[in-house]
């Protein structure tokens, strides 16, 4: 069963890996990428994982690090 989407844009589908970096004692959290747009992304992370309320989000294969404003959390998205 589909998700009902409630979005202003369509986010397109990815799968990459990332880091979370907290700058709290040079932290990093290891999560996947698996959809994104300018305004937005959702990520995959370990149930256990820490991860506050902002943060950078570093994408090595994109080579980029963007800062990230939690919106939501939900079963380690």
């Amino acid at each position: 069963m589909a998700e009902e989407e409630n979005r202003d844009k369509r986010r397109q589908r990815v799968l990459k890996g990332a880091s979370i970096l907290t700058g709290i004692a040079n932290s990093e959290v290891k999560c996947t990428l698996r959809n994104m747009h300018a305004g937005g992304a959702e990520l995959k992370v370990p149930i256990e994982a820490r991860v506050p309320d902002e943060f950078l989000l570093y994408v090595p294969t994109d080579g980029i690090g963007y800062k990230a404003v939690v919106r939501w959390r939900r079963d380690g998205r």
